[in-house]
C-alpha cells in the first residue's frame, strides 16, 4: 500500500516540467547573463539598439525628415531645411488636395529621385494661367497665392490643362525657379504625377530650431469649387 509520502512524491513529478526545474531556469538566467557579459555595454548597448529600430520603423512609417536642396519653394522652404513627412497622411483612404506640401517619388515623371512641390490642381481639376493680371486659375476661379516668391508672378508659361483622375498638377512655389508640371506638359502623362508616387505630406520645418514652423499656407486654393467644374 502506498504510503502518504508516496502520493506526495508522485503529484510533485505529475506538476512538474522542465520550465519548473530551479536548475533550469537558473541556466537560462545564466546563459542571459553571459549574452549580456559578452555584448559591449551591456543593458545599455541594448537598449540603445532598441530605440535604434524603433526609431528607423517610426521614420520609414509614420514621419520622415527631408532635406530641401533646391530653392523650388522658397520662400516657405530654403535649401538646407530638414522638413518632416507625414507619411500617413494618405494611407486610409485620404488623397492629397489642393495647397498641400507633398513629397513624392519623381521616377519616370519628374527625375530620378524624391522632390517636393505643391499641389495646385487634383483629379477632375482644370487649371488655367494666366488671366489679364498675370494669375492662376482653377475650375473658374482665380488663386490667390500668398505663398509665391516675391517677385515671381504665377508663371511665364501659359498652360491649360484638364488633370485626369488620379493625377496631380505640381507647382513650386518660386515658380522662376522651379521645375515643376509646367515643364513637362508635352512629355508622356502630361506633368501630371500619379497620386500614388507621393510618399507622403509635408508637416513641418524641423531644421534649423531657429525655422521651426507648420507647412502648407494653401491661400485659397483649399476653398475652391468641386473639381470637374470645367467652365
Amino acid at each position: 500500500m502506498d504510503t502518504e509520502a508516496q502520493h506526495q512524491e508522485r503529484d510533485r513529478s505529475s506538476t512538474t516540467g522542465p520550465g519548473d526545474n530551479p536548475a533550469d531556469s537558473g541556466a537560462e538566467e545564466g546563459s542571459r547573463s553571459s549574452l549580456l557579459s559578452r555584448l559591449p555595454g551591456g543593458r545599455f548597448t541594448l537598449g540603445l539598439g532598441a530605440c535604434v529600430v524603433l526609431v528607423l520603423l517610426f521614420s520609414a512609417f509614420v514621419l520622415q525628415p527631408f532635406q530641401i536642396p533646391s530653392r523650388s519653394m522658397e520662400p516657405e522652404l530654403r535649401v538646407g531645411d530638414r522638413i518632416l513627412v507625414n507619411k500617413l497622411a494618405y494611407r486610409f483612404g485620404g488623397e492629397p488636395r489642393r495647397g498641400d506640401v507633398v513629397v513624392f517619388d519623381g521616377t519616370e515623371y519628374f527625375g530620378d529621385g524624391d522632390f517636393v512641390k505643391r499641389v495646385v490642381g487634383t483629379g477632375g481639376d482644370r487649371v488655367v494661367c494666366c488671366d489679364a493680371k498675370g494669375r492662376l486659375a482653377v475650375n473658374g476661379t482665380v488663386v490667390d497665392e500668398p505663398y509665391l516668391y516675391p517677385g515671381d508672378g504665377a508663371s511665364s508659361v501659359p498652360f491649360d490643362v484638364v488633370v485626369p483622375t488620379g493625377r496631380l498638377f505640381l507647382l513650386g512655389d518660386h515658380r522662376s525657379d522651379s521645375s515643376d508640371s509646367r515643364d513637362r506638359l508635352g512629355s508622356p502623362g502630361g506633368g501630371m504625377l500619379p497620386v500614388e508616387q507621393v510618399l507622403g505630406r509635408a508637416e513641418w520645418v524641423g531644421w534649423p530650431f531657429s525655422r521651426w514652423s507648420s507647412i502648407g499656407h494653401s491661400g485659397t486654393l483649399a476653398q475652391l469649387p468641386d473639381r470637374g467644374r470645367h467652365g
